[in-house]
């Protein structure tokens, strides 16, 4: 029999029992209650046609609850749903006894939370991905306030791991001709330098000299996952405004040797922690080789969010910066410092060595990067290149980076073992002008020693 005939079937007749409940129940009132009792439902559902009308209604439902019964749903979706000790515990006692494969599947079954399951077949019905996202947006903001709903958080991420791996991206190239329905939601989406109006998206798709991709999935349609923006460019760039302006003087592709990833944005909240940058940015380096042969660099121009609060930390310290440099970097107090040749250049010779030991030494809790931009560049394989100073003079550089910018370069023969020496042992690959900064960074901070 025909599948694809009996799939559009199913989400006929769902689509269809759908609108007529919501035309019926459109001025009911929905408890988390409802809710949960649909969940249990669908979970005794055995017929794939019942189970999809059911997932629908629980979907629906879940879209009309308020924010107070959002969190109720999460609770006892996260406690009533849970894996059965008992179940755990009688599972174990037979694999103990036999060593048997199937007895530790039975392990395994028993160990699943029945949440997990929830979740599954709530995305057998149309649109169910793209709402389960939306669904795992709302947790994540109540994440915070109420730690205990990290279990449920896991199960999601369990599950996206394995819906949004990189087999089902697909790669597209956005440009003017791209649906404007597609280019509204990258205008919403960019997340690093604001696009202004039309006419600076347009600009920023000009085919002379950038490059726009996204990645999206079957199951979510025309929302793009995360994109990229690549500016052409001859050598590597150090400052985003004539990139953002268009000034930057690039007329010809194939005059050009350097593609400057200087945005990448991820569009859905819902998918926070699941990767899609390592591959995006490997999959773009090879479309821009098979066009345009003559580049030679692939380098990001990179913000530094947090280094600008560091360093104010760092100021307001007693004992880790000498009198001297806590001095310098008072002029970032006054207004347009920046503009004034003797004040920036003063606060260069500061500044850029404390971003190189930045960048190069402080760590988190998990023993990473300070810095979430390093984490991510770092942790694909880059090399910390180069740090430019004042590469970024908008209010909103000043503010988080007191104007820097980073290049991390992309070397494609390089990747894989930057890669491999940075999760094995924390290495961090740098070029020797940013190793020079870090040692210089020693004579400002008071107790360093040799690294």
């Amino acid at each position: 029999m025909n599948m694809s005939f009996l799939q559009e079937l199913f989400s006929t007749i769902t689509q269809r029992d759908a609108l007529r409940r919501k035309r019926s129940e459109a001025l009911a009132p929905v408890s988390h209650a409802e809710l949960i009792a649909a969940c249990k439902a669908l979970l005794e559902s055995d017929g794939e046609a019942s189970s999809i009308t059911l997932a629908r209604r629980a979907l629906d439902l879940y879209a009309r609850l308020g924010e107070d019964d959002k969190l109720r749903f999460f609770e006892r979706l996260t406690g009533e749903f849970s894996a059965d000790p008992e179940h755990i515990d009688a599972a174990y006692q037979r694999y103990q006894a036999s060593r048997d494969n199937r007895d530790l599947q039975a392990l395994f079954d028993a160990c699943e939370p029945s949440r997990q399951e929830v979740l599954r077949r709530l995305n057998l019905t149309t649109d169910g991905t793209h709402e389960l996202v939306g669904m795992r947006e709302d947790l994540l903001g109540l994440l915070k306030a109420h730690p205990d709903l990290q279990p449920l958080n896991a199960d999601f991420g369990h599950l996206f791991g394995s819906w949004f791996n990189r087999g089902f991206l697909v790669l597209r190239r956005i440009d003017w001709n791209t649906p404007a329905a597609i280019l509204e939601r990258i205008i919403h989406y960019e997340a690093v330098h604001e696009i202004q109006d039309w006419n600076d998206l347009r600009r920023r798709l000009d085919a002379r000299d950038r490059r726009c991709f996204a990645f999206f999935h079957p199951a979510i349609g025309d929302e793009p996952l995360i994109f990229v923006e690549v500016a052409l460019h001859r050598g590597l760039p150090d400052r985003i405004q004539p990139i953002l302006s268009g000034t930057h003087g690039v007329e010809d592709p194939d005059s050009v040797d350097s593609a400057a990833f200087f945005g990448i944005s991820n569009c859905q909240t819902g998918l926070r922690g699941i990767s899609f940058g390592n591959f995006l940015i490997k999959q773009v380096v090879q479309e821009l080789k098979q066009e345009l042969p003559n580049l030679r660099h692939f380098v990001t121009l990179s913000p530094v969010p947090g280094f600008r609060q560091w360093l104010d930390s760092l100021r307001d310290s007693e004992d880790r910066l000498d009198d001297e440099a806590r001095e310098t970097l008072a002029l970032l107090d006054e207004p347009d410092w920046h503009s004034d040749p003797a004040k920036a250049d003063r606060l260069r010779d500061a500044i850029k060595p404390l971003a190189a030991h930045y960048l190069l030494h402080e760590k988190n809790a998990q023993g990473l990067p300070l810095n979430p931009v390093a984490r991510f560049h770092l942790g694909n394989g880059a090399e910390l290149n180069r740090i430019n100073w004042l590469g970024d003079v908008s209010t909103k550089g000043l503010q988080q980076a007191a104007g820097l910018m980073v290049n991390y370069l992309y070397v494609p023969e390089e990747i894989e073992r930057n890669h491999e020496h940075y999760t094995t042992n924390g290495t961090i690959a740098r070029s020797s002008s940013v190793r020079d900064l870090g040692r210089r960074a020693r004579k400002l901070l008071t107790g360093e020693t040799e690294r």
